[in-house]
């Protein structure tokens, strides 16, 4: 394929992308009644209140992604040195790929491709190695959270809850240990014939050390902290009456239960608010509130961001090296 056919299909590529996206974005949008009752309550709060209200948590919503970009520049410093600006970029690149793409999957294409060819594969190994991060803090809390809803609620018999308690702590240490000790899996893959002849490819698991790790985990921290800032901000906000250790319980199964399921961003929603609401009914019986809060932080966190991205999909780079088509 010549040079001029290269960029034309690249255009072409980018183009399909966006639409694709927005069209997504579009019809879940306009069918969305969750976010029409987050609308309807909204209503009647004071404009200021709630112009400050929003405000923190789109600002926090910068940050989070803001955090996701220091994160991937870490991650990939080994394979490639990228800006932060670039490291920005591609993030929200990914997000709009991944609305549209199971389990997010798409958000590993939009990233890499900013990335020059013969690292893009390398690139996805690197990516995984955060997604895992963020999830081992995600199971951790979510088992904590879990153990202190039964607990809280006395749903089960005292040794059964023990047993519980136990089969949590050792999950969540076996995640601990696992993440640490991520080069493990370079051993693994070595010593099977199959995978063996890709080793070019998984190596960089080998390179992350121990104190590396916890410092991309501390970035996974950081931002599990600021998107449970934001959910508690919307539920106290809307819920008023509601204990902030409760809220931070909840919104800690949430996560751990969101992050277990198979889902696409664009229907995750549903997800969302049906869990909310089985775990939720135990605290308030504001309904309406609860799928209005889910919805809100649905729409900042993943809509918003994938619409910006749409602006950097146009500076991917397909073909040849690294400059952009």
């Amino acid at each position: 394929m010549t040079s001029k056919y290269k960029k034309i299909f690249s255009y072409l590529i980018k183009i399909a992308i966006v639409v694709f996206a927005f069209w997504f974005i579009y019809i879940k949008l306009t069918t969305n009644n969750d976010l029409k009752s987050f609308g309807r309550l909204i209503k009647g709060m004071p404009e200021h209140q709630m112009e400050v209200i929003l405000a923190v948590v789109v600002v926090l919503m910068l940050v989070n992604w803001g955090l996701e970009a220091l994160k991937w520049k870490r991650l990939v410093s080994s394979i490639e040195k990228i800006s932060l600006w670039k490291a920005i970029e591609s993030v929200f690149c990914g997000l709009t790929w991944a609305v549209f793409t199971p389990n997010r999957i798409g958000e590993y294409g939009g990233r890499v491709f900013f990335l020059s060819p013969k690292r893009r594969i390398i690139g996805v190994v690197a990516m995984a190695v955060g997604n895992i991060g963020q999830l081992v803090l995600t199971n951790v809390f979510g088992s904590i959270a879990i153990c202190a809803f039964i607990y809280k609620f006395n749903l089960l018999d005292y040794r059964l809850f023990f047993a519980l308690c136990a089969l949590a702590g050792t999950f969540s240490l076996f995640f601990l240990v696992f993440f640490f000790n991520i080069r493990w899996l370079n051993g693994i893959l070595l010593s099977i014939r199959f995978t063996r002849k890709y080793k070019r490819f998984y190596k960089v698991l080998a390179r992350y050390k121990k104190l590396e790790l916890l410092k991309i985990l501390l970035f996974c921290l950081a931002r599990y902290l600021v998107f449970s800032t934001q959910y508690f901000v919307m539920f106290f906000w809307l819920i008023p009456g509601l204990h902030y250790a409760d809220i931070m319980m909840m919104v800690c199964i949430l996560f751990f239960v969101q992050s277990s399921l198979p889902s696409l961003d664009l229907f995750d929603i549903g997800i969302r608010s049906v869990t909310a609401l089985f775990f939720f009914k135990y605290i308030t019986d504001q309904n309406t509130a609860v799928v209005a809060c889910t919805a809100s932080i649905w729409l900042i966190n993943i809509i918003i961001p994938a619409i910006l991205g749409s602006y950097f999909v146009f500076k991917l780079n397909f073909f040849g090296n690294t400059q952009r088509t």
